[in-house]
């Protein structure tokens, strides 16, 4: 059981969550940062990392990469409590509290909520088989946290669309050499992206399918990687020191009926000050929708600090939290 109690609890570390954080952090509010990820930055780092946004005020563009790594400095000028790899499993009002209940046991109180899960909270898709799992993390690998991971070793990257393509790309960039395994002789990739792959000296591995991933019996160090090509029965194995799974992701909103959230569609339903229709609850960014709602980005920014300030308002109606960002600095 965690014994303090935050101010406002974001539930989301996409763009929108970790903006607002900050913002809230900026009035010196307590707050928790929730995400299920292992990391923040939510589909812009997850789905198209090294794609180009352009809709971001003052940034003629950026990647979903660099966008998470300026998000992540700004946080860390104020930074706040964060909760990776963390699922909200339940969220239960009790007196003027919320008390959110986690995927690991854990109850998080809170006074106000402000949900940010974009499209839904985001999983990996998975190998389909069996495997030995003390080879998560180490040797399987379903997200990059750190590109230089996969500097000087062999490498295998399982997937045909955008994300895989530019992974393989980037990583071919520092590896030993780099292999794509994708189950179609066609890429979902931009063209752009697939014209670069031709160019490079990525072993492509198509049409093939996963079968199986093993530790290579004469070193433990590598893995083996069994291929099926498709609509024969011909196998093949490849042998790496890692491979990076990238088949897309899942969401899944459904838990949002579970909160007693009032919903319009898929969608949760907001006033103009991003309120739900429970007391104290918030709600930003894709998952949204109100008269006149655009999904971008640039609009997730402008709703979170509309979200903090009515929570502020709320919670402390006697407090004088609205001064500028330059006098906060200042002082």
């Amino acid at each position: 059981m965690n014994d303090k109690i935050y101010d406002i609890s974001i539930i989301g570390g996409g763009p929108a969550g970790m903006f607002a954080a900050y913002f809230a952090r900026l009035r010196n509010l307590k707050v928790a940062l929730i995400e299920s990820l292992p990391k923040l930055g939510g589909q812009p780092e997850t789905l198209y990392a090294q794609k180009h946004i352009y809709d971001i005020a003052a940034l003629p563009k950026v990647s979903g990469t660099d966008l998470t790594k300026q998000l992540t400095e700004q946080l860390e000028i104020r930074n706040c409590d964060q909760y990776l790899s963390t699922s909200i499993t339940s969220i239960v009002r009790k007196d003027d509290l919320w008390e959110l209940s986690t995927n690991k046991g854990e109850t998080i109180t809170t006074k106000a909520v402000i949900i940010a899960i974009g499209n839904g909270a985001f999983e990996p898709r998975k190998l389909t088989f069996d495997y030995d799992s003390s080879l998560d993390d180490e040797k399987i690998n379903y997200f990059v946290n750190n590109i230089d991971d996969f500097k000087d070793v062999d490498v295998a990257v399982a997937g045909g669309g955008d994300s895989a393509v530019d992974w393989a790309i980037d990583i071919s960039k520092i590896a030993k050499s780099t292999s794509l395994i994708h189950r179609r002789n066609k890429y979902r990739a931009m063209e752009s992206s697939v014209d670069k792959l031709n160019k490079s000296d990525i072993q492509q591995l198509n049409p093939y399918i996963i079968k199986g991933v093993n530790y290579n019996p004469d070193n433990k160090d590598k893995i083996d990687i069994t291929l099926k090509k498709i609509k024969t029965n011909d196998l093949d194995v490849v042998t790496v020191d890692k491979l990076l799974v990238n088949y897309g992701f899942v969401s899944d909103s459904k838990i949002l009926r579970d909160w007693n959230v009032e919903l319009n569609g898929p969608f949760i339903k907001v006033t103009q000050e991003m309120e739900t229709n429970l007391p104290n609850v918030f709600a930003i960014g894709d998952i949204v929708t109100y008269p006149g709602k655009l999904q971008l980005i640039a609009t997730a920014f402008a709703e979170g600090p509309i979200a903090v300030t009515k929570a502020l308002r709320n919670l402390y109606p006697d407090k004088d939290y609205f001064e500028h960002s330059t006098s906060i600095f200042e002082k």
